[in-house]
């Protein structure tokens, strides 16, 4: 009977051939493990706010790549399983039994494996993947950011809870966005430096993230700021500028109540990605019914026209809550007055200004030459200081080293004040972009640059301010400050 193996083959084909050959076996294999990994994953995500948005690279690249190979596999050992039918070899090929035994035997070999990778694995790898970790340590390219991260009051919030927006529309977003991502970093061509997310119009709107916890109606008293400064002298003299910030909130007016108390709106158009040149403001109060557009003496119709609208929110002033890159001269400043580096080492402002400021190929290169030419500069300048007080100038260059390496990047093409912080008005224009006096309304009225507006100064740049004496604060300051 020659094609005896073809009679048998017709009654039940797909399941003999298909348990007829490892390969079709394998591809079954696949598929049924890419169709329960779906199982696993899609839970975890689809739910109102999506926690990660890596996992997109494996529920639209991985699964799907395992999927479409187990497919491929099936048909060819199908076709391979076939020819060994057409061969006689039936008896071993076309039982009935033994193919359904084989079926039944790799379901429960996938099932049993799935379960236990997707209960187990899959948990813990999402786990992980919604940690700053992996998302700064495992991309290379957003080390900057990662770095910054780790020294800002969010230091503790997830990456995700603000890089993701919420439903089904963030869901979609976040998958899109991490795929574009890996492709990128793959194929080498992401830009460098990295555009902040402002620049590149892919901000997630700030009431699914920060007013998750923050919201800008709610009053805040008003607070006390205390910003230090030292000198570029022999000393390192100290002063202290102290502010009274009327933040204000809800009915309050403030700075807050200002712009987001209730009924509230204010749009405007910007001249340039970083949001930085702002021509036109327009202010709306339904509580009032008061509507004022204010334009910059470049503002006409024709050159704003074309330009984008956009709604004011928090992270047009707070644009860097989590990623702030500090300056060179502000660093220094803090560092002396938190006592990271000792004021008493002489010229020492000046002369880390200098060291931070030198061009660097490479922060490993950075890490090597500020300590040696710190420490070969009080050797010259002050041996007796170099012989000793060595370990302060050896904690001071490692500081100096790590101000450096946290905000300057060579390779990434990262420098001191590439990302504007819009966060007051003194390194950047900030408040000023819109706060300058020159923005009018057609009534002639202008948008205001009163100090008192947003802040009360207490004291400019005093050495010992007597408000600091008064509230008792005067020797706590000093007492952060290293010998």
């Amino acid at each position: 009977m020659p094609h005896a193996a073809d009679d048998r083959l017709r009654d039940r084909p797909f399941l003999i051939l298909v348990t007829s050959h490892w390969l079709s076996l394998l591809g079954t294999g696949l598929v049924g493990t890419a169709l329960m990994s779906w199982l696993f994953v899609l839970p975890l995500q689809v739910r109102g706010h999506v926690d990660n948005p890596y996992i997109g690279i494996v529920v639209f690249m991985l699964i799907p790549m395992i999927l479409v190979a187990g497919l491929i596999m099936v048909p060819i050992g199908v076709l391979l399983a076939r020819k060994r039918a057409r061969q006689r070899l039936t008896d071993q090929i076309v039982d009935r039994q033994g193919a359904m035994r084989r079926l039944l035997v790799l379901g429960g070999a996938v099932t049993f494996l799935n379960v236990i990778v997707g209960t187990q694995g899959t948990y813990r790898a999402v786990e992980h993947m919604e940690t700053v970790q992996f998302c700064g340590q495992s991309c290379h390219v957003m080390t900057p950011e990662f770095r910054a991260h780790a020294v800002s009051p969010h230091a503790q919030i997830a990456c995700v809870a603000c890089h993701v927006g919420e439903g089904a529309r963030g869901w979609v977003k976040s998958k899109a966005a991490g795929t574009r991502q890996l492709i990128e970093v793959a194929f080498n061509s992401y830009q460098r430096p990295i555009p902040s997310a402002i620049e590149t119009d892919r901000l997630v709107p700030t009431h699914e993230t920060c007013e998750t916890c923050h919201w800008p109606e709610k009053f805040a008293a008003t607070r006390l700021r205390v910003i230090p400064k030292f000198a570029e002298d022999e000393a390192n003299t100290a002063s202290q500028t102290v502010l009274m910030m009327m933040v204000g909130g809800s009915l309050a007016r403030g700075i807050h109540g200002s712009h987001f108390g209730p009924g509230i709106e204010i749009h405007y158009r910007a001249a340039d990605k970083k949001r930085q040149q702002i021509p036109w403001v327009e202010y709306r109060n339904s509580k009032n019914g008061e509507t004022r557009a204010y334009g910059a003496p470049s503002a006409t119709a024709d050159a704003i026209k074309n330009l984008p609208l956009y709604q004011m929110q928090c992270v047009d002033c707070h644009n860097r809550p989590s990623h702030t890159f500090e300056l060179p001269d502000r660093a220094i400043d803090n560092a002396l007055a938190l006592g990271e580096l000792p004021a008493t080492l002489p010229f020492l402002k000046k002369k880390g200004l200098e060291l931070l400021k030198a061009d660097y190929a490479s922060n490993d290169e950075a890490t090597t030459r500020i300590p040696s030419e710190l420490a070969a500069y009080y050797r010259g300048a002050y041996p007796a200081v170099a012989s000793e007080r060595a370990a302060d100038v050896t904690a001071a260059a490692a500081k100096l080293a790590s101000i450096y390496n946290t905000n300057v990047f060579p390779d990434l093409r990262v420098t001191w004040g590439l990302y504007p912080n819009n966060l007051g008005h003194d390194a950047f224009p900030g408040c000023f972009r819109c706060h300058d006096e020159e923005h009018k309304a057609a009534d002639g009225k202008t948008i205001t640059q009163d100090c008192s507006a947003c802040h009360e100064a207490v004291a400019v740049d005093e050495s010992n301010p007597e408000v600091l004496k008064t509230l008792g604060l005067e020797a706590k300051f000093l007492a952060l400050r290293k010998p």
